[in-house]
Parts: C-alpha cells; sequence; structure tokens
C-alpha cells in the first residue's frame, strides 16, 4: 500500500499574535517548518498595513529559529496567480494573521493560491491563523453587524461545524448569546480562544496551548480546557483522514 504523507499541525489563535506568550504553539508550528519554505500570509490586514503584520512575523518568527517571507494573498490577482501557487505548492509553513475577519474567506475562498496552501498542508506542512485569521478556517466566520452583534458568513471550511471566537479572555465571550443561537446547523460549534492560546490539532487531537484556555459551546453545554489539555469537541479538519478521537 502506498505510503500517505499525514497533515501537519493546525493551529487556532485566540489573538495577540506574534508577541511574548505564543512560544508554546508557535514552537510546534516551527518545528513542522523544518527547513522548508515558511510564509506569512497577511490577507486580513489588506485593508490596513500588510507590509507590517509581515514584518512582525518576521522578526517574532526569527526569534524562534525560522525565516518567514510574505506570500501574497492581498488580492484576488495574488491570490489567481499560478506563480503564487506554485510557491505556496512547496511552503512547510503558513500563517495568516489577524485582522478583518470578513477579508479572508471572500479573498482566499476557491482559488489557486489557498487551494495549493491546503494541499501543502495535507502534505504536512504547519498551517496557523490568529484571530481573523483562526476565524477564516471554521465553516463560518463572524462579521460586525451594525447593532453591535454578529453576522455570520461562509468561511474556508477546513474545519467544518465551528465558527471561532478569538479573544475570548478580553472582549470576545460577549459574542457568544448572540452567535450561537443563530448559527445555521444545530450541531455546530462555537469555539472560544483566549489570546495568546491556541487549540492545536495534531495526529488527530486537539489539544489547547499557551497561558490561557479554549472555551467549546456544543449540545447546549460549555467545556474550558486549560494549557495542555486534550480538547473535546472540535471536528476533525476536513482534509485531515484520521479516526476522529474527540467523540464527534
Amino acid at each position: 500500500m502506498p505510503w500517505t504523507p499525514a497533515p501537519g499541525p493546525l493551529a487556532l489563535i485566540g489573538g495577540d499574535e506574534l508577541n511574548p506568550g505564543n512560544e508554546e504553539q508557535d514552537r510546534v508550528l516551527v518545528a513542522a517548518a523544518g527547513d522548508g519554505p515558511a510564509f506569512v500570509l497577511a490577507t486580513a490586514a489588506g485593508r490596513g498595513h500588510p507590509e507590517m503584520a509581515v514584518r512582525r512575523a518576521a522578526v517574532w518568527f526569527h526569534g524562534l529559529g525560522l525565516e518567514v517571507a510574505e506570500l501574497p494573498a492581498i488580492r484576488r490577482r495574488d491570490v489567481g496567480s499560478a506563480a503564487v501557487a506554485s510557491r505556496a505548492r512547496q511552503g512547510r509553513f503558513f500563517y495568516l494573521v489577524g485582522g478583518d475577519p470578513g477579508r479572508v474567506p471572500s479573498t482566499l475562498a476557491a482559488t489557486p493560491v489557498w487551494n495549493a496552501v491546503v494541499a501543502a498542508w495535507s502534505g504536512g506542512a504547519a498551517l496557523a491563523g490568529s484571530s481573523a485569521g483562526a476565524m477564516a478556517l471554521g465553516e463560518w466566520t463572524l462579521t460586525r453587524a451594525g447593532n453591535g452583534n454578529r453576522h455570520h458568513q461562509p468561511g474556508l471550511s477546513l474545519i467544518p461545524r465551528i465558527a471561532v471566537i478569538p479573544h475570548f479572555d478580553t472582549f470576545g465571550a460577549g459574542w457568544v448569546e448572540s452567535t450561537l443561537p443563530h448559527l445555521p446547523r444545530e450541531n455546530a460549534v462555537l469555539v472560544g480562544i483566549d489570546e495568546r492560546s491556541a487549540a492545536l490539532w495534531q495526529d488527530g487531537v486537539w489539544r489547547a496551548y499557551g497561558p490561557g484556555g479554549v472555551t467549546v459551546f456544543s449540545g447546549g453545554s460549555r467545556t474550558r480546557f486549560a494549557g495542555g489539555e486534550t480538547i473535546a469537541g472540535i471536528p476533525q479538519p476536513a482534509s485531515g483522514e484520521v479516526t476522529d478521537r474527540s467523540g464527534t
């Protein structure tokens, strides 16, 4: 039977990325990168100063022993480029920074570059998103409504049935009441992630990392997982062809 590579680690980070306190989860990602090309995607920061996000990422990961470069993914012409997609297919590390939560799926979904990123991850590369970047990886991402609540819109659906709430230990917890009842599936899962903390999937298991925790809302229950604990209730990633050990 031919050998099939396993997907690499996948991290949902709760924000305040690229700062001290994120070392635990980021070292797991760096280890998976090996000596292959490593990229930061500043898609979510595209309406602000994406170059600043790229610069911060380069400085931060250099301190952890990894050299990262920007994978152009700001405009539709970037993510439709065959040349950029070819670079992405060779990547061993991808990090989606925070910013505008609606911009990431609307820019990346069903594009050659995103397809190449997912293919690289499925072959063992590390993939992470923080804040808006993490939100985009679920089936739904949450965008601001005029009444202060949050609308849901389709995400990239790498992880089915979830919506991510970052910054859960600061302002994010206030989104739960107005979000959970309106998600379009009865078996939807809401994942609240504290800043500088992560829900990290590796080898078929979700585990909490960092100084904070991860809170899972599923089936009418709320369960909090502290750093180091195995997380139950988050579905397996869509491309993770491994046995589900979470009971979902």
